[in-house]
């Protein structure tokens, strides 16, 4: 595709090709929005974050691409493994049952994100490659509104583009967070150090079954993080591992010799038995990557004309494969809000208040979810995600699913108060019980409190229920969060018709913007 000249005015500008940017890019200009999307690389390009949830589906549906996607040939994902102990079997989140055409694919990024790009430009974005945006210059009579916008060539040519709107999607580097901004704030719980590298000729994960080539995630036996092993399409498999950063530091100090880097990512493999036996017989393709994983947030993530998306906001682990789904979320609330208030749906306050809470809510699912699988990761022989009679984890799994499939952000059937139940498993899950805890709380509590089938409690009701008796508050806590995800009054599928400040988003091609809900 040859690199377009920057025009000298746009009515929207992306700053980023990534799948933040490109979302964000096609669905306003499919919506007949005048759109200009500068990247400073060339796609294809080599980009990790491999693994997808099944909720790209309906996201990729929306801007056309879903269809593209499924005809490059991916890697399908019908689920994902995942073993956080050697002394339980590992726990499995179904992706296909009962729906098949809810699998999701692992990807190789180079070739997802440039089906992204070009479905931009092929959906009426102005897509221009090799293009660094340098500086932000903002208005004289708000200094918090951008205008135009500096860059620069990868040949050396410079120039300036004024813009009515912009939609930052710069990635990590994001720009406006960090030099103009600057409210960025790291998670230091989440300091990690991640290492990976290809290899051909693997087994894979029970094959003959229904969850045939699943990828599979491992904790470390020395409970200094985990690892990850992905199929891919071109017969290769993507295997990493995730080390806090402390320990990873530590372990790589100790290694000596003519590479550090290669030599401290194989010594990993004694602490991931089960990755092993995945290998097998596997061929090393010779080259480690690394990066620092370093999960951050934004104190806001929109102002007026302009919004922030994708990892420019926010990031927070690549544990559950949340970055895409974040990414495409960020990209629909920016391109829906700037819309709505293009379109008078709304005033550009609130316009800007949704996308602020609706980013913040999204991200901080997520982040409570890895935050929890990270203790258990870390203290292995604690039930953290098991009562200690469980053999497994796929019970926690059925809790968290909505959260870690993503969806959370697109099933109308997931109803909010299924994902508040699900969220307070994940903030309770730190907590002891027993069997003979529930018995002996059973004996003081109405016996209908206990059901499976009995009403789903929120949290200031078990603290009215139990007035006091921390132990029954414990137990009925876990109780509740084991309702979590059974049945509920269906949701409008507006991107799960959830509603901030009275609003809600409004899928529809054409009249894509908010709507006003009743209370």
């Amino acid at each position: 595709m040859p690199v377009l000249d920057v025009p000298s005015s746009t009515e929207m500008l992306v700053i980023g090709g990534g799948p933040a940017g490109s979302f964000a890019a096609a669905a306003l200009a499919r919506e007949g929005f005048e759109v200009t999307l500068l990247e400073r690389e060339h796609f294809p390009r080599y980009h990790i974050g491999e693994s997808m949830l099944p909720s790209c589906r309906p996201f990729l549906r929306f801007i056309g691409a879903e269809q593209k996607v499924i005809d490059f040939g991916f890697c399908v994902k019908v689920g994902a493994a995942l073993k956080f102990n050697q002394t339980k079997r590992e726990g499995y989140t179904d992706f296909v049952n009962p729906d098949p055409s809810k699998a999701a694919w692992n990807v190789t990024r180079a070739d997802f994100d440039e089906i992204l790009l070009r479905n931009a430009a092929e959906s009426g974005a102005r897509v221009c490659e090799g293009i660094s945006v340098t500086s932000i210059q903002f208005s004289p009579e708000n200094d918090k509104q951008p205008v135009s916008a500096g860059w620069k060539s990868d040949t050396g040519s410079t120039g300036e583009i004024k813009f009515k709107w912009l939609i930052d999607a710069s990635g990590r580097n994001g720009i406006m967070s960090t030099k103009y901004l600057k409210n960025r704030k790291f998670n230091t719980s989440l300091r990690s150090m991640a290492s990976w590298g290809y290899w051909t000729g693997a087994n894979m994960y029970a094959p003959g079954t229904r969850r045939e080539n699943a990828p599979w995630f491992e904790a470390l036996t020395d409970e200094s993080g985990w690892a990850w092993f992905i199929p891919l399409h071109n017969g290769r498999v993507s295997v990493g591992f995730v080390l806090k950063e402390d320990l990873g530091r530590a372990k790589k100090a100790e290694v000596t010799g003519p590479d550090v880097a290669l030599t401290h990512y194989h010594n990993q493999f004694k602490f991931v038995p089960g990755l092993q036996r995945l290998l097998g017989n596997a061929k090393f393709l010779g080259e480690v990557k690394s990066a620092g994983d370093y999960s951050y947030s934004a104190s806001q993530y929109a102002g007026p004309n302009y919004r922030i998306a994708g990892d420019a906001g926010a990031f927070i682990d690549p544990f559950f494969s949340s970055g895409v789904h974040l990414a495409f979320g960020g990209g629909l609330s920016a391109a829906s809000t700037i819309a709505a208030s293009i379109r008078g749906q709304c005033t550009e306050a609130d316009a800007i208040k949704f996308h602020n809470e609706k980013t913040g809510t999204s991200y901080t699912r997520f982040l409570i979810v890895v935050l929890s699988a990270y203790r258990q990761i870390t203290s292995q022989s604690v039930p953290v995600l098991s009562d200690i009679d469980e053999d497994n984890f796929d019970r926690a799994f059925d809790f968290i699913r909505p959260v870690i499939q993503g969806a959370a952000d697109t099933d109308p059937k997931v109803t909010e108060r299924m994902v508040q139940s699900t969220m307070e498993f994940c903030e309770h899950a730190l907590g002891f019980t027993d069997p003979e805890m529930h018995a002996q709380v059973a004996e003081r509590l109405d016996p209908a409190l206990m059901a499976r089938d009995g009403p789903i409690l929120g949290p200031k009701d078990v603290a009215a229920i139990t007035a006091g008796d921390k132990e029954a508050e414990l137990v009925l806590r876990r109780i509740n969060a084991r309702k979590a995800v059974e049945g509920g009054p269906a949701w409008e599928p507006n991107f799960r018709g959830e509603t901030f400040n009275g609003f809600a988003i409004v899928l529809e091609r054409g009249s894509l913007g908010l709507r006003r809900v009743e209370a």
